[in-house]
């Protein structure tokens, strides 16, 4: 029996459209009555199907994978458990698991037949190029789709026709020459036969036209394809960031959608390459941590250029991993170069054995080690030509090589270009989290999952967009904090929530990983909740959360940004009139913005260690928000009292003691953070 290594559910899918009208059954081994269906299954030669597979099969079904078949008085039999059931020989067995890389023991693998559906490249890029035609020309679709049912029909007729015709010809008695009925039977086949072969000719040809049709559209289908292998491949970094081919066969739909129109068909296929380039990374990015964002960028800019066949895959292992092996070098640093690491020169060497240009690059150095010491000496040496006669002719990803290998420092900065250069701006300025596009972004069947970092807790945010929406606590917006006993509680609001089209919270998942797989099991069944039922989890990051739940889940992380202009962006982004209206006094929005620089720049000192804070402090969103309405509670007071000096000793006090000061538990952290008050806050 096969047992379908099946990550994408395909295979599950397929099952399902092909055996669903033989009445299937579709079961998992977690659940308790799966013994009971299978014998009816057996028993009436059904299809049965059993999904989610772990990396072990329960050894009751050891009979049933043996086939540990018995006769007795010309019935077949077989034991399941304590019983004996009759054996159907109609009956058929499917096992299909969401793990991409399971490790099965000798023994599972010599009771089933490992079938591998993991997607390949061109398998997705026609899947795709499928999405892309319908959308686009749905009419070229439809023809295509019936051209290829047509050429199966007429071929399965003709192969029915051959074996009638061999069937009649063996069951012929006598001379053969002398039936006539079987002359005239032969005959008529063999008209049907040609008439049946000119169809399928013709067809081929039909198929062949529309093929070039199609083939314009490629280039969109490739793009896609590079996007998703590009997201899917983020696993393997953390398993939080698993996703499911439905989830972006939806995002990428949606960016054909989006796409602007054009009578240029030339300009079109580049909107549509646009539109998913960008949907896409902006949903994998708001579901992925700080320090992956870059990372992820700099992988999907390496794979575009990989799609167009000019990449060199030597470079970019030489950038990642540099010189490892463990051998002394042949050649001496240059004296002059003393300012250069030993490492950084050899790396240099390394280099220079790839190909020519490293190697002409490697002698200009040693020649011009006076004009590499210029470059190296410039605060931002990415952003200016290397030196050197070679260096010109160095590619993007060779110059990376170079800058490893002299700045390294400067490394990180280089691919932040690099990226800007291939793909543009946007891909290294990752979307801010914006609540009303996670709603727009999120339906009833899917629930939404924060994945949390320190200090981070996304309650008041949801609660305030649910406040606009019309979803109030406790009515319409129920929350649930997860932890021993609260099982019960949090499947009751669940199905309150998906009857009455409530919203419901379910905080610290990670504190109660026993009941997911329950909580997944019901998601699994729930096929027609209220349109407006959404579910939001939150968690901290754990390998042991539910694959399946994961794959369905539209993926958060509460994190930080990036940079003192990635931090700002994202703390103004949720700053609208209405905030910047709760004071009238004159300086209530010059010091909002001071304030949200003071918040960047506390919140960027963490990613510095002990150098930036003595103790790591859980700075987070509301320490910026209950300061803002402090200063605008006292600003406002001063503004009603016609008071004109401004009560910078209070706002100092609340802001850097009671707020902010609340957390700092260091007297030299304290300082620090009284510095910066009195740099920014002050006439």
């Amino acid at each position: 029996f096969p047992l379908c290594i099946d990550p994408q559910q395909q295979a599950v899918s397929w099952i399902k459209n092909t055996f669903g009208e033989e009445k299937l059954t579709v079961k998992s081994l977690n659940e308790n009555d799966f013994i009971k269906h299978l014998e009816l299954a057996i028993q009436f030669g059904k299809p049965f199907l059993f999904e989610n597979v772990g990396e072990d099969i329960d050894p009751v079904l050891d009979p049933i994978l043996n086939k540990e078949i018995s006769t007795e008085n010309g019935n077949k039999t077989v034991a399941l458990g304590d019983k004996v059931i009759d054996w159907d020989d109609n009956f058929c067995l499917f096992f299909c698991t969401k793990l991409s890389n399971p490790s099965y023991s000798p023994e599972v693998m010599g009771k089933v037949t490992l079938v591998n559906y993991c997607l390949t490249r061109e398998g997705l890029n026609d899947q795709l190029l499928n999405r892309v035609v319908c959308h686009e020309k749905p009419e070229l679709e439809e023809q295509f789709s019936q051209i290829v049912d047509n050429m199966a029909s007429n071929t399965n007729l003709l192969v029915a026709i051959e074996n009638s015709l061999l069937r009649e010809l063996s069951s012929a008695q006598g001379n053969i020459l002398d039936n006539e009925d079987l002359i005239s039977t032969l005959e008529q086949a063999k008209k049907k036969a040609t008439e049946i072969k000119r169809k399928i000719s013709e067809a081929q040809t039909a198929k062949e036209e529309i093929n070039k049709a199609r083939s314009l559209y490629k280039p969109v289908s490739r793009r896609g394809s590079t996007l998703y292998f590009a997201s899917s491949g983020l696993s393997i970094i953390d398993p939080m960031y698993e996703m499911s081919l439905e989830s972006f066969l939806k995002q990428f739909v949606g960016a054909l959608d989006q796409a602007d129109e054009d009578d240029s068909l030339e300009v079109r296929l580049q909107n549509l390459i646009d539109s998913c380039m960008q949907l896409v990374y902006d949903f994998t990015c708001t579901g992925l941590f700080e320090r992956h964002k870059l990372a992820f960028s700099f992988h999907l800019a390496c794979m575009v250029i990989d799609e167009s066949g000019c990449f060199d895959s030597s470079a970019l292992s030489a950038f990642i991993k540099g010189d490892t092996s463990l051998d002394p070098i042949n050649e001496e640093k240059p004296h002059l170069a003393s300012w250069m690491s030993d490492a950084g020169w050899k790396d240099m060497l390394f280099f220079s054995q790839l190909n020519d240009l490293f190697l002409n690059v490697k002698n200009d150095f040693v020649k011009r080690v006076a004009d590499f010491k210029t470059w190296y000496d410039l605060e931002a040496p990415e952003e200016t030509d290397l030196p050197g006669n070679f260096c010109a002719k160095l590619s993007s990803m060779q110059k990376l090589c170079i800058i490893r290998a002299i700045r390294p420092d400067r490394s990180y900065n280089a691919v932040k270009l690099f990226v800007a250069k291939e793909l543009g701006e946007s891909f290294i300025q990752p979307p801010m989290i914006d609540y009303r596009r996670i709603y727009r972004q999120s339906s009833p069947q899917n629930p939404t999952l924060f994945i949390l970092s320190p200090g981070a807790d996304p309650q008041l945010d949801i609660q305030n967009l649910g406040e606009e929406l019309g979803f109030t606590s406790p009515n319409r917006f129920q929350f649930v904090s997860l932890g021993q006993g609260q099982g019960h509680v949090a499947m009751e609001v669940l199905e309150a929530g998906r009857t009455r089209g409530n919203w419901v919270l379910f905080q610290n998942c990670h504190l109660l990983i026993s009941w997911l797989k329950d909580l997944d099991k019901v998601l699994e069944e729930m096929k027609n909740p209220h349109k407006d039922f959404r579910l939001w989890l939150t968690t901290e990051p754990t390998n042991q959360f539910p694959l399946s739940i994961l794959q369905k889940s539209f993926k958060v992380v509460t994190e930080p940004p990036d940079g003192l202009k990635l931090n700002m962006r994202s703390t103004l982004s949720k700053i609208d009139e209405d905030l910047l209206e709760e004071s009238q006094h004159q300086s209530f929005r010059p010091l909002v913005y001071a304030l949200t620089f003071l918040h960047a720049v506390i919140q960027e000192r963490r990613k510095y260690g002990k150098i930036g804070w003595n103790v790591m402090y859980d700075f987070n969103e509301s320490d910026f928000s209950i300061s803002r309405k402090l200063m605008a509670l006292y600003l406002t007071k001063a503004w009603e009292d016609g008071d004109e000096s401004m009560p910078w000793g209070s706002l100092k006090y609340l802001v850097g003691d009671a707020m902010y000061g609340g957390r700092v538990s260091d007297d030299m952290d304290r300082r620090v953070l009284s510095t910066y008050l009195n740099e920014y806050f002050g006439d």
